[in-house]
């Protein structure tokens, strides 16, 4: 992929240095040149000086051929505005924006962006460390879903993933075994004491499942 990051702090310098050793076109903007130095000697994309909604810069950074654009530094206003120019100007497929003040995430979105709140992500995290030490609502962004680890006992012993499955409540989406690793896993795959289950639930249907599965 041909991805544009503007910001390069340590959150864009990351995703840069990340994307670029999978083998992607990686070209990232940031306004003070000594923010390329968290890149490292290994990072082999290109580094602009400048604004992130500099129309000129835009192009000479191959905006008309990004495949995703991401606005990632310190600032919400200048996020919104160049992911703003990336969608609307240039028609950049996929426009990613981070946002700081968890207020403005609604704002953003009605502009059709796609928002990510590291606030309300990161408090997230900390509340399923806290209240649900097995459930992460975080990982799927309507709150209406969560996923669940589950570990199997006597009581699930030998059943298939279909007996498990409960419809439009819980869908079982990976095994992990002790003896074969992680597996995604068939209807008539069948689960043994000692695995490790890993299912999307429905948020309202929490504590169902919890008494169902004895957690």
């Amino acid at each position: 992929m041909y991805v544009i990051i503007v910001g390069c702090g340590r959150v864009g310098s990351e995703l840069a240095k990340i994307l670029s050793q999978e083998g992607h076109n990686v070209v990232i903007i940031d306004k003070d040149v000594q923010s390329f130095k968290r890149l490292g000697g290994t990072f082999n994309g290109v580094t602009l000086v400048g604004s992130g909604f500099d129309l000129e810069l835009l192009k000479s950074a191959g905006i008309a051929q990004a495949d995703a654009f991401c606005a990632l530094t310190n600032g919400d206003n200048t996020n919104l505005v160049s992911a703003q120019v990336a969608k609307n100007i240039f028609k950049v497929p996929k426009v990613l924006v981070r946002v700081y003040d968890p207020k403005r995430a609604e704002i953003y979105k009605a502009f059709g962006l796609d928002i990510i709140s590291g606030t309300v992500l990161f408090a997230s995290m900390l509340r399923d460390k806290i209240i649900e030490s097995r459930f992460s609502s975080y990982l799927i962004e309507t709150g209406e879903l969560g996923v669940i680890e589950i570990c199997i006992n006597s009581h699930l012993q030998g059943k298939r993933v279909s007996e498990l499955n409960i419809p439009n409540e819980f869908l079982v989406i990976t095994v992990i075994k002790k003896k074969k690793g992680v597996i995604i896993p068939e209807a008539n795959t069948l689960v043994e004491e000692g695995d490790t289950v890993m299912a999307v639930v429905r948020t309202s249907s929490l504590a169902k499942i919890r008494k169902e599965f004895l957690l």
